[in-house]
């Protein structure tokens, strides 16, 4: 089974800069993670889990979503020799504050915005940003 585990997150002053990782294994059968759309959401305090997405990407074609809250400021980037997806994070804001998660689904270069599509989930790495 595919397994994400995210790390990065921390303490930081508004205005910094963060970069999440995200870690894919469990890949058979020749797949791998250009198999997969790859994205990363975020729980605020208060609200739903998993519930509010920062970037979608499809599999293997590059194509990319921000959603506006974080477009400009957020960047998605992938190893395939690492099978690990990085969110660089900067110009952070207090309103960044979350438990963000990266997320999986076999999907053959298509983007997929849904949570509910997403099939594999990492267990979330903290991020909170001072003011």
């Amino acid at each position: 089974e595919v397994h994400l585990a995210e790390s990065g997150g921390g303490l930081v002053q508004a205005g910094g800069s963060l970069r999440l990782s995200c870690a894919v294994s469990g890949f058979t059968n020749g797949v791998t993670i250009d198999n997969y759309a790859i994205a990363w959401f975020r729980q605020a305090p208060g609200t739903e889990r998993e519930g509010d997405l920062c970037i979608a990407t499809s599999s293997s074609d590059g194509r990319v979503y921000y959603a506006v809250s974080v477009k400009g400021r957020f960047t998605f980037s992938k190893d395939n020799a690492k099978n690990t997806v990085y969110l660089q994070m900067n110009s952070l804001k207090p309103e960044d504050t979350a438990v963000y998660y990266c997320a999986a689904v076999r999907a053959l270069d298509a983007l997929v915005t849904s949570r509910h599509e997403y099939d594999y989930w990492g267990q979330g790495t903290q991020v909170t940003v001072s003011s």
